[in-house]
């Protein structure tokens, strides 16, 4: 019998070229902050809400991740289309999508975004470009494949992006979805969020090589390891891939390596990393540091970043409100809900 080997991974990070182009504006940077907030406020207070006993199911916290969401959907377009994954409410929030429709979806009501439908892990915001979350690891890859496809038989200039943990690059549909659009040119822009864990495994035990985005050699396409917690790295990796690919020159990978300070799903009991492990990258969180960039580089005030933080607690639960008060999901009308 073969001895099992393990590697350790260090998870290096490569520091990206100076960007070609310039940053985003200040506008646009307070934004950034801003969806990273409402995220944060988001994910804490559905916690709440699944520890009071309101919600059937499970549900996927992505506390600690707000910068890869934020950066990467800063990058692209309005018009660009967003695929997403089990952990998707932070990703949805990060294209656009109203935390009023959000939060009444998660809580199943007929005034969500698919009217109580899809819940925590299956819905979809159309006017926003995002083409949905989806509970099936690596499933919504190949999807992705199809809508890059599409868009370039339409010839229209628009990108898709389609995010997936660590634990999807060992699926088959990974590698299929990999070399379909790559041999095909496709304007698609894959894009790793390394959590450290699929599920309980940590990547070093589950991964053959140190840096994810590695995987890219082998379908001929760029392939980038960042900081997933630095907002700004992201943004800048993805608007590039983005550039390349409305040139008609094909996918990129992007890795971004980062944590999820919550176990998998709320019916995860966590015991598989240590308190030390989860402290030591909560000092890395990428909301505190975005902040910090933001006051020193003179665009805001601490009082300023405090009002952004006390106003997306705010909204999310005024958004908590409006779930409440809204009708449960019609179950009536049903049949009319499946698309044929």
């Amino acid at each position: 019998m073969m001895n099992a080997v393990t590697h350790k991974a260090t998870a290096p990070v490569l520091v990206l070229a100076p960007p070609s182009e310039a940053s985003p504006s200040r506008e646009k940077r307070i934004v950034m902050l801003r969806r990273m907030w409402l995220i944060r406020a988001f994910e804490e207070k559905a916690e709440q809400i699944f520890a009071a006993g309101k919600l059937h199911g499970t549900m996927h916290l992505c506390i600690g991740q707000e910068a890869s969401a934020v950066g990467a959907l800063a990058a692209l377009e309005d018009d660009d289309y967003l695929f997403s994954t089990h952990r998707g409410h932070g990703h949805s929030i990060a294209k656009g999508t109203d935390v009023n429709t959000l939060m009444a979806e998660f809580l199943g009501k007929e005034t969500g975004c698919c009217r109580g439908r899809g819940g925590s892990m299956h819905f979809v915001d159309l006017r926003h470009g995002h083409l949905g979350t989806n509970g099936i690891v690596a499933g919504s890859l190949p999807l992705a494949v199809g809508v890059g496809l599409s868009i370039k038989m339409q010839q229209r200039r628009q990108v898709v992006l389609v995010f997936f943990g660590d634990g999807a690059v060992n699926n088959g549909a990974f590698h299929e979805a990999m070399n379909m659009a790559a041999l095909w040119r496709l304007p698609v822009i894959f894009v790793c969020e390394n959590n450290q864990y699929a599920y309980s495994t940590p990547v070093r035990k589950a991964s053959s090589v140190e840096r994810l985005s590695g995987r890219a050699a082998a379908y001929n396409m760029p392939g980038l390891t960042v900081d997933g917690n630095d907002v700004m790295a992201v943004y800048h990796a993805v608007r590039q891939a983005a550039g390349r690919a409305r040139q008609g020159l094909g996918p990129s990978l992007i890795e971004a390596v980062t944590y999820r300070w919550r176990g998998h799903s709320k019916n995860d009991p966590n015991r598989y990393r240590t308190t030390e492990e989860i402290e030591r990258w909560k000092e890395k969180c990428p909301i505190k540091r975005w902040q910090a960039r933001l006051i020193a580089d003179g665009i805001m005030s601490e009082a300023e970043v405090e009002q952004v933080r006390a106003e997306a607690y705010q909204a999310v639960e005024a958004a908590y409100a409006y779930a409440e008060m809204s009708p449960e999901a019609c179950s009536d009308r049903l049949e009319g809900e499946v698309y044929a």
